[in-house]
């Protein structure tokens, strides 16, 4: 099997921790900055660089867009999470719309698990919204710790001490915000808020955005 992958470094180096079968074949296009016919396509750098195989339509392209939904996508295309720290977790998010049996969107989703089970990846279908699961969830919880670096509970390195202890978390909640991108986590707090109220985006955090 042949995969093209568009990643920068630290994408790449998640990405090959996932330990890749000898049977598959990994072009990364910042080698060759053409695009050669594969099997599926990975764009790790959508978010930031907007979609580079729109000329593939025949083959699945796995992006990473967690913000945005399928809605706004081509249909051959697949969301998943590959925010830092993300992607080389045992299983990644493949966000799924209710799909119509027999469209080009159930073929393209049977194509992707082809895929990933040939990489050996382990997968779980999530909804087709914003943020998915994992990105949410930590959203919210790096937010409410704005919340409380604001009201002055306690320091950066003190909550992030606290909930890596207290909770067994990988990471605190500001050291996930650096990992991840500030801004990245202020869009998705705004994209969700415009439906959820509970994801209003703490003072503190704007704050800190706006001198970014």
């Amino acid at each position: 099997m042949h995969i093209v992958v568009k990643a920068d470094d630290q994408q790449r180096a998640e990405f090959l921790s996932k330990n890749i079968p000898g049977t598959v074949l990994v072009t990364w296009l910042s080698d060759d900055p053409s695009i050669p016919g594969a099997d599926a396509y990975f764009d790790l750098l959508f978010e930031e660089q907007g979609s580079t195989f729109t000329g593939i339509t025949d083959k699945p392209v796995f992006v990473n867009a967690v913000i945005l939904t399928g809605e706004t996508l081509p249909a051959n295309c697949i969301r998943i999470n590959a925010w830092n720290g993300f992607l080389k977790r045992e299983i990644i998010e493949l966000a799924t719309a209710d799909i119509p049996a027999g469209s080009q969107d159930a073929q393209t989703y049977i194509q992707a698990i082809h895929i990933l089970d040939e990489l050996g990846w382990k997968y779980h279908p999530v909804p087709d919204t914003p943020g998915m699961v994992a990105a949410r969830v930590i959203a919210m919880i790096i937010n409410e710790a704005y919340f409380g670096l604001g009201d002055e509970i306690s320091s950066k390195a003190e909550i992030d001490t606290a909930m890596k202890l207290g909770t067994n978390y990988p990471y605190g909640p500001f050291e996930w915000s650096e990992k991840i991108g500030l801004i990245k986590i202020y869009n998705l707090l705004k994209k969700l808020h415009q439906t959820d109220s509970r994801y209003a985006v703490a003072p503190a955090l704007e704050k800190e955005i706006n001198f970014l």
